[in-house]
């Protein structure tokens, strides 16, 4: 068995994340405490009380599922080691915000460093004060969808350029760009067979080109970080290739916010380099639902509340991927 640890996305957020862990769980707890210290705000609170309007602030999104991930990965070392075993996972990968709480799992950053940081990530993407929004498109392949936006960019112009923002399973591609190009996009996907284009809540086109400020912004701030060279390879985002130096992953993590998230492709080559089963550390199973879809014969597990982390603990306990501790 081979096992790939994977970091839930933003829209995984729901009022009560964490919070049975973190009664069950002293590690689960401890991570919730290092937040609120860190950000000198109540991010279990928000997390686990919401109101869900403020906790679906980016601003406010980000550091809170950072924290929750992160919250699930200690409960779930801490139930292996109460089992007298500790996981060797091949990969780590998280989806656009959740690759900082893959980083953090991968010893390249310190929980603290990475909630600062996060935090400033979801403060400059809310107040970027670029135009435009993002659409899901669901039924249509990443090629149909790319050569829809391509003829909708001809067609309107540079300054309303969509571009494919996330691919993230087989018929589930997401676009971003100003409103108009979005409208248009929609229109022509619809045409060509898309069963659905739904508008996403986020404040602006993510994981497009009119983010690089943002990402130049962040470059900058990473200097306040202490980055160590990955103990478990991450498979990045922006080219789903594995890395292990920090300064590779500390350029690509600048660039990811105006790159496409390359789901698939990761998912994909963590496949082909024998990983036969993912868990998903963070509230709900998102990823794994991604997973399904796109490695039908792997083995899928999560790492959310205490049931769930019992199910993982048992049906990793004694296999190749759980080593003695």
């Amino acid at each position: 068995m081979s096992v790939a640890l994977l970091f839930s996305a933003q829209g995984s957020q729901v009022v009560g994340m964490g919070r049975a862990l973190a009664e069950f769980s002293p590690g689960a707890r401890a991570a919730f405490d290092e937040a609120d210290a860190t950000l000198g705000w109540s991010v279990s609170r928000l997390a686990w009380e919401g109101p869900a309007e403020l906790l679906d602030d980016t601003r406010q999104t980000q550091p809170c599922l950072v924290a929750t991930s992160v919250a699930c990965l200690r409960a779930f070392e801490e139930a292996l080691a109460s089992r007298g075993e500790r996981l060797e996972p091949a990969y780590v990968a998280g989806h656009s915000v959740g690759e900082y709480a893959a980083l953090v799992a991968a010893s390249v950053l310190s929980l603290a460093d990475a909630l600062r940081l996060v935090a400033r990530r979801g403060a400059l993407m809310a107040d970027a004060g670029v135009a435009g929004g993002m659409v899901a498109v669901i039924g249509l392949d990443r090629e149909t969808v790319s050569a829809a936006v391509e003829a909708t960019a001809r067609e309107i112009g540079a300054d309303g350029d969509p571009v494919v923002a996330n691919d993230n399973a087989p018929a589930q591609v997401v676009i971003s760009g100003t409103a108009a190009a979005l409208t248009a996009a929609a229109e022509r996907l619809m045409a060509a067979g898309a069963r659905r284009a739904i508008p996403l809540n986020v404040s602006g086109p993510f994981h497009s080109p009119k983010m690089a400020p943002v990402g130049a912004t962040l470059a900058n701030d990473f200097a306040s970080a202490a980055w160590r060279d990955a103990e478990i390879p991450l498979v990045s985002n922006v080219t789903a290739e594995p890395l292990t130096d920090a300064a590779q992953i500390r350029g690509l993590l600048a660039r990811q916010v105006s790159s496409p998230v390359e789901w698939v492709r990761s998912v994909q080559r963590m496949a082909a380099e024998g990983v036969d089963t993912f868990v998903e550390c963070g509230p709900g199973g998102a990823l794994v639902g991604m997973v399904r879809r796109i490695v039908p014969q792997a083995r899928c597990l999560t790492v959310s509340d205490p049931a769930d982390l019992g199910t993982t603990v048992e049906a990793l306990v004694g296999a190749a991927a759980a080593v003695p501790a």
